[in-house]
Formats: structure tokens, sequence, C-alpha cells
């Protein structure tokens, strides 16, 4: 069965809920004060079946001006409107701010009911229908049936369930695929069973069983039951009019305007980009950094307008900006909302959300009102080229760009798998999927040979930079997964090359002034003669007159070329004195098996501050081995 909601727009005292019972036989008017005053003040809600297998939910709006708040949280759900016009009054002024919201919250189709027909004859009754036609020229219900009905006779019902139902197979079903979304129009409690939940199901579909959370407090819940148009299921789909049991949260803790969600899906914002259609009937210009309501779904926010291009929108402009909210809600790329003043309460003008995850933006920024205007359009691959551009050196998620970008799944991993066949997008990490734009994995890769370039004009005699240090060389928006990817492949374009955790370039070869070849001599003249008792770093530098970095990188050097022997960070040895106690101790280890540390200086000759640094080198070339206290020849 086909799943759609229809709901109800128009001035006060016009017949909706008298339409709706009718039609339906349910009274929608629940409250006491509503019986009482004779008014709708709330939501109210019917079903009924049409021939075809299509069910309609309905969605009785408010027809006061004072309630344009609840009328507004109705709309969002719909998928076809009865526009009610009394036919003894004709267009009223909430008949037309209800058509105004309809068509700014993206209501496509409906139906134009003029009810009490009994009330009115016939030359009165073509007049009306006149001017409702001239009236709703230029709008979505232009070409809209005009039904003349009569609640209290029945007159008209039955041509009106017709209309109803060629309408309702004109309107695409909303799609049951992808993550559910319900946000909630009405929470109460019932009797064993606790809190309860209703609202239209925009998306997907919720079953019994489901962990979810209410945004925006980010409330842990469990759906414990659910029901359909007063009937229990096991799960609901996009389309339908929801009452969902929850379990793990009390009824004080939600409201009007929270969502239902699968549970660590979705992000809230205070921050969206969007596409503002100001309505020529705005009674004055919209200014820079003006503060009007917000509504969308069933959400009611304050929302401060920043013109992103412009100070001034005037009636009947479009334009794009941003929406900076007073609290966290949740919308999501295509969104529609509608936004009003306070004072006169009125309907100024909507649109559609953009990007609901924006960075922070300049006013009049060509790069981003560029990407505002790929996000407004059709194309799936221009709108990810250029969000992915606009993230610059700091790459961007798969799962960002399907928030951003509104795109299913589906349609998302198409047009990124030709962004990447094409080569203007680079996925650098492979989970999370993160990608650079192919420009920008360039420009990290030039910053990069860049260093690696200077560090070695800088340090002539050093073979190569360490990785860790490299990596510095990174902004820091960029992220340090990029290092690696970065780093392959400037070795397979033949740039650097990567020998363990020095990164050098191809082809490098140390070089060293004359004087810095002289200074070499010195410290190997200098080191030899030292003998087995070798010069302090300080000594050297005193001797030689060079600063310590300096004689560390010559001493470091020698030792790489095998002119000299490191054993430790700040003791240096020439090569004979070393070969010369190598010798001595393999003679004295063949002839006695082992020898202690004591021993080992009585041998030498040697002091402790070099005794114990040698017999350690000995050590780690695998000449000896450590047993206790003693060393013995390793086997071999």
């Amino acid at each position: 069965m086909k799943h759609l909601i229809l709901g109800t727009a128009g001035h006060i005292d016009h017949g909706k809920t008298s339409l709706v019972k009718a039609l339906t036989g349910i009274d929608t008017d629940r409250l006491k004060e509503e019986k009482a005053r004779g008014i709708t003040i709330e939501l109210g809600f019917a079903h009924m079946e049409l021939p075809g297998g299509f069910e309609l939910g309905i969605i009785d709006v408010p027809g006061h001006e004072r309630f344009v708040h609840s009328m507004v949280a109705g709309v969002g759900g719909m998928d076809l409107v009865a526009l009610v016009i009394a036919a003894d009054e004709g267009v009223m002024p909430q008949t037309r701010e209800h058509l105004e919201i309809c068509q700014l919250l993206g209501v496509k189709k409906g139906v134009v009911v003029l009810t009490k027909r009994d009330l009115v004859d016939d030359e009165l009754f073509e007049m009306v229908t006149e001017e409702v036609r001239d009236y709703l020229t230029g709008s979505f219900l232009e070409d809209a049936p005009i039904v003349p009905v009569s609640a209290k006779t029945g007159a008209g019902l039955a041509e009106l369930r017709q209309e109803l139902g060629k309408l309702a197979g004109e309107v695409g079903e909303r799609k049951g695929e992808g993550p559910f979304r319900l946000p909630v129009d009405r929470v109460f409690t019932m009797t064993g069973f606790g809190t309860v939940v209703t609202g239209t199901l925009l998306a997907g579909a919720i079953k019994t069983g489901d962990e979810v959370e209410v945004l925006p407090a980010q409330h842990p819940c469990r759906v414990r039951g659910i029901q359909t148009y007063g009937r229990k299921a096991d799960q609901a789909t996009a389309g339908q009019r929801v009452a969902v049991n929850l379990q793990g949260v009390e009824h004080g803790q939600l409201q009007r305007g929270d969502v239902v969600i699968p549970r660590g899906l979705y992000q809230t914002t205070r921050v969206v980009d969007a596409r503002l259609n100001y309505l020529a009937s705005a009674p004055r210009d919209l200014k820079h950094r003006a503060v009007l309501r917000l509504h969308s779904a069933t959400y009611e926010v304050p929302a401060q307008v920043i013109l992103l291009d412009r100070d001034t929108l005037r009636p009947g402009e479009s334009a794009l900006v941003q929406l900076r909210l007073r609290y966290p809600v949740l919308l999501l790329n295509g969104d529609p909302f509608v936004l009003r003043t306070y004072s006169p309460q009125a309907t100024v003008g909507g649109g559609t959300i953009l990007d609901p995850a924006p960075p922070r933006r300049r006013r009049r920024s060509a790069e981003a009102l560029q990407l505002l205007k790929a996000l407004s359009g059709m194309d799936d691959q221009e709108k990810l080229r250029q969000l992915i551009s606009a993230a610059l050196y700091s790459g961007i998620t798969q799962e960002e760009l399907a928030t951003r970008s509104g795109l299913p799944a589906k349609k998302l991993e198409l047009a990124l798998g030709a962004l990447l066949t094409a080569g203007q997008v680079i996925q650098v990490v492979r989970e999370p999927k993160l990608y650079l734009a192919k420009d920008h994995f360039n420009g990290l890769k030039a910053l990069l040979l860049k260093g690696v370039e200077g560090f070695l004009q800088e340090n002539r005699l050093k073979d190569g930079m360490g990785k860790e240090e490299l990596k510095m060389q990174l902004p820091k928006r960029s992220d340090s997964r990029f290092f690696g990817p970065l780093l392959a492949a400037l070795e397979k374009d033949g740039k650097l090359a990567v020998d363990r955790d020095l990164v050098t370039l191809r082809g490098h070869k140390r070089t060293a002034t004359v004087d810095q070849a002289g200074l070499q001599s010195r410290i190997e003249e200098a080191l030899q003669r030292g003998g087995i008792e070798a010069p302090t770093i300080k000594e050297l530098c005193d001797s030689l007159r060079c600063g310590e970095k300096e004689l560390l990188e010559h001493l470091n050097l020698l030792t790489r070329e095998g002119r000299a022997v490191k054993l430790k960070s700040d003791v240096f040895y020439a090569l004979q004195p070393i070969v010369q106690v190598r010798q001595q101790l393999v003679t004295y280890l063949k002839e006695k098996g082992e020898i202690t540390p004591a021993e080992f200086r009585e041998l030498t000759g040697l002091s402790r501050k070099f005794m114990i640094p040698i017999l350690e080198h000995f050590d780690q070339e695998k000449l000896t081995i450590r047993v206790g206290d003693k060393r013995v020849l390793r086997k071999g």
C-alpha cells in the first residue's frame, strides 16, 4: 500500500476540521479548549483509505493567525495539501499565508476545496470560484482541481475522494531506504507504556527494538512499540503517521521540535548555509543580521540572517545566506524552511538548506558563493568536487560529504567513483575514507619536498631528514595520516628516497666545503692523539675552536663513513685505539674464556668512564655477549 500525507490549509472557520470529519469520521479537535471555543488550536490527525491502494494520513492544521507556528509544524511532512476556502467568504489573510508557507516548504500537489457550498447560491459560488482561480494564478495550485463540498449535507465528498485518488497516483512515495528521521510533533504518556511520541516519518523505516536517540538533547532510548493510524505494527516507513513508544526516556524530557533518529548517526547544528527566497509580500527590506524565527519540520528556533553577498534583500529577491541559530537543531541538506517575523507575526520568506555544517565563511567570498551555487545545483559530481576542494589541506570524510551534500549512499558512491577515476580527487586515507582535491594533494607534496630540500641545503653534511621532523612541515590543519601516502607518492614520483627513518632527495650526495674538510681532518687527528682516553666534546670544541652543533655533525658524518667510532652520543673514538683494544680483548678471551669489568680495566688501563661504553660497544657489535657480570666471546 502506498502511504502519503494529506494536510489541510486555510483561514480560520473555513471548515477544515468539519471536512476531515466528513471524509474520515474522525474529529481531530481533541482538546477541551478546542471543543469549548470551536476552533482548532493544535495539530489534529486522521486517516483514510482511497481506491487504488492508497492510505492517506491527514494532518488538520489550525487556521487562526496566532497558531501559524503549529500549522508550519504540520506542513513539513505533507505530500498533498487541501487548501480549504469557505464559499461564503472567499480568499482571506490566512488563506494567503498558508498557501505561501506550503509553497516555501516545497508542497507540489494539492486540491482546492470550496466548503460551505450549501450556504451560497449559484451566482455567488461562480463569483467566488473565479476569484479563487485568479488568486491561484502563478502558484503550485494554479491548475489544481476546485471541488465544491458541503460537510453538512455530504455534497461533493465523493468527488473530492475521487480527486484525491487521482492526485495520490501522481505523487511519488517517500523513499523507505536510508536512515529514518521522525520529527516529533506531540509527546504524551500512556498508562502501562510510558513515553509516546508522534510525527510524520520523513525518511527510512523505524522498527520495534531499534536503538535510537532523541536530538538535540541526545537522549539514548529504545523503540518499545509502534502504531500507525491506531494499529500496532512491527515497523513504519516513510510517509506514514507514526506513534512510537520510547523506552529509557521520560515524558518531561521531550517536546515538539525534537527528532528521533538512529543512535549516533546525525549531529545537530547551530549554523547552516541556505538559499533564501524573500516573499514579494514582505512588508520591508530584509537587513543583514536581522533576527527571524526559523521553522522547519517541527522545529522553531530564532535565527540571525547573514546575507553573504549584499547588505539588504528586497521583497521578491533570492539570496545565499548563512543562518545562525539560537540553539542546536537537526537540519540536513535539502530541508525546506520558513522564516517569520516576531512583531507583527508574519511569514516573510523561506528556502532550502544547502550546507548543514559549513565552516566559518567570509562575506562576499567568491569561493564560498561558488560552493553554495554548486550545492544548490543538480550536478552531483560538481557538488562533491566543490566540497572537497573547499576543505583545502584539511581533507573531508565520506561521512561529512554525505551530510553536507545530501546525496544518498548510492549516488554519493557513484559521483565519488567518477571523480576518483578522473583523477580530480585523491582518497588519502582508507578508513575512515578521507579525501583531498588533487591540487591540494600536490600542494602538500610540494611542501614536503621543499622541506627536505631546505633541510639538506642547511645541513650539507647530513644524509637526510628525519621522518618525524619532516612531518612537522605539514600545515596544522592537515591530518597527520596524510604523511604516509604523501611520502609514498613522492617516492613513486622519483623525488624522494626513504631509508628507515631518514628521508632524502633521490640521488643526493652530501657535500663539504674546503674549510669543513679541513675541520674533519683536524677532528680525526685530535681523536687519534687522545688514544684510548678519547677527548670529551667540550675539549674538542675548545681545541678546534668550533661550535658543539658543528662538531657533532662532523663526528656523526665521520662515524657513518667509518672514519670514527661512536660509543655514546658524546663519546667518539679514532679507529686505531678501538682496533687495538679489540685485539687485546679477543686474545685474552681465547686464552681465559671470560672477563670481568675489573679484569678488562686491568688489561687495557681504561678508566671506568670509557671502559663500560667500550664493553657495551663490543656487545652491540656482537663480538661479545654478557653473562652475569662477565663477557665471553660469541660463537662464530
